[in-house]
């Protein structure tokens, strides 16, 4: 039985074009008590634009309704568990957003004058300060405006610094394990990547890191822990490695809601690292942005930073663009503002012994998880998991049930997929990841539709396989719809 979803109160909703009807508006105004002024001779017929050709035509109220109805079809954060693993899709804490919008943060303008932005910059100061405390390194950009520009950047002052030691150096070495943005990002930069396997319990292979480590080396993208959930216990070894040969080690902090108030990334041999504050620090997520992805590096680093940097003279602060040796700005102004007011809501609301709280909360919902579903689907990596686990499909498989098609039945349990097919090193990987913002009940009910899900496979597989069933729309052809999407309405 389906505890979880029902049929939902509001009627399908057709297009806007649909409803349409000639000469509705959706507004309505008092006749003008000046004269009428004559737009294109006012504007200039350059500067008028003439009726758009199919517009929709809709009354208020048919305008309200539509859009509110399609608001109904979305799922979202704050109706139910995001089970995505990798993504670490939390919940915002309302407290983060009354603080953004307070009048003098929500207005601030980046070409203000400095005298009238010292709050602002107090603000990135003491953000600045925090997110090193809790790294352990010795600096930070807040440029970067998401995770993948935060790697971008990070791997230019790498080359940077290389360059300034008289070579730059070829080859970025990347984990089978780790984030598929980092080989992007590495190629991005100039690098050529090269793959480094894992072993058998899904930490990176010391042995084939060593052979693959050279002069030519300019530094290994390490994500810790992995996207298997877990802890490279090797990870001090590998930096020795890597360091042995004078090459960077780089850590792709995207999970770092994992490691928060109990382990810091610089006290275990990391050189630079990003960080997704909307993953960490409970930020906004999703939809392309807004995002925030902080650079945070080592002492050699700090002289190729991006410009500009926060100086501050006596008690007041400036921009310091005299920087030599920097690799420039990575963003049109100093960040993403409102996010890092955001995170910066989040972090003095928990407080030292909070975050590391919300970090064991984590880690225990994904336990949770893991032992509620072990005797139902194949676990491949028996470590240790931290914030998220990793299972495999292989069971259902043998039913002709795959990940995907178990991701869509979730749909009809009123549940947001998980992560299907990811990490590759997975086979039919279903990636899970509850996060500590979610309570026991939910957690319940996730466990109980997914164990509902594998007798149903076990019972009537086609059940499974032509999922979602209570959804407006059945299921698409995927591959076509990637291959010729109908972006644009044709009567």
């Amino acid at each position: 039985m389906i505890k979880k979803v029902r049929r939902h109160i509001v009627q399908d909703e057709p297009l806007l074009f649909e409803i349409s009807s000639p000469g509705k508006k959706a507004y309505q105004l008092p006749e003008l008590d000046v004269p009428a002024v004559d737009a294109v001779e006012a504007l200039g017929a350059a500067n008028v634009r003439s009726e758009i050709e199919g517009f929709p035509e809709v009354s208020e109220v048919e305008n309200i309704r539509h859009y509110t109805r399609l608001s109904t079809w979305n799922f979202a954060i704050d109706l139910g568990l995001y089970p995505l693993g990798s993504c670490t899709m939390k919940y915002n804490p309302r407290i983060n957003e009354l603080v953004a919008r307070t009048e003098g943060l929500a207005w601030g303008h980046p070409y203000q004058p400095e005298e009238l932005s010292q709050g602002a910059f107090q603000i990135l100061a003491t953000l600045e300060k925090y997110l090193c405390e809790c790294t352990g390194m010795d600096a930070i950009t807040l440029q970067p405006a998401a995770g993948a520009h935060g790697e971008m950047t990070g791997l230019l002052l790498v080359r940077k610094y290389l360059e300034s030691l008289g070579n730059p150096r070829k080859k970025v070495l990347v984990p089978d394990s780790a984030h598929g943005t980092n080989p992007a990002t590495a190629a991005m930069v100039g690098y050529e990547v090269v793959s480094v396997k894992s072993n058998d319990h899904g930490m990176i292979d010391l042995a084939a890191l060593e052979a693959a480590t050279d002069e030519d080396v300019a530094a290994l993208m390490v994500t810790n822990p992995n996207t298997i959930g877990v802890f490279e216990r090797d990870i001090v070894k590998a930096a020795a490695i890597l360091h042995a040969k004078g090459a960077q080690m780089y850590m792709d902090g995207a999970n770092m809601n994992a490691l928060v108030g109990i382990c810091r990334p610089g006290d275990f041999g990391i050189d630079v690292m990003h960080m997704n504050l909307h993953k960490t620090f409970s930020t906004p997520h999703g939809g392309g942005g807004p995002g925030a992805g902080p650079v945070a590096i080592k002492k050699h680093l700090e002289p190729f930073l991006p410009v500009p940097r926060l100086k501050r003279i006596g008690r007041k602060y400036s921009h310091d663009y005299d920087r030599p040796q920097s690799i420039g700005k990575v963003r049109a102004f100093y960040g993403n503002f409102g996010v890092l007011v955001r995170a910066l809501a989040y972090i003095l609301a928990h407080g030292g012994p909070g975050l590391r709280n919300a970090t064991i909360d984590a880690l225990l919902n994904a336990q949770f998880i893991r032992k509620g579903l072990e005797p139902y689907f194949d676990l491949p990596v028996t470590e240790p998991t931290m914030h998220e686990v990793v299972f495999s499909h292989d069971r259902q498989e043998a039913k002709g049930v795959k990940t995907g098609d178990m991701a869509k039945r979730l749909i009809d349990y009123g549940f947001h997929a998980y992560t299907t097919s990811f990490p590759l090193i997975v086979h039919g990987a279903m990636m899970i990841e509850p996060t500590e913002t979610e309570p026991k009940r939910e957690l319940e009910l996730f466990i109980d539709a997914m164990i509902s899900i594998a007798k149903e496979v076990d019972e009537d597989p086609q059940l499974v396989i032509k999922a979602p069933h209570l959804t407006r729309t059945p299921r698409v052809d995927e591959t076509l719809a990637a291959r010729r999407p109908i972006v644009r309405w044709k009567p």
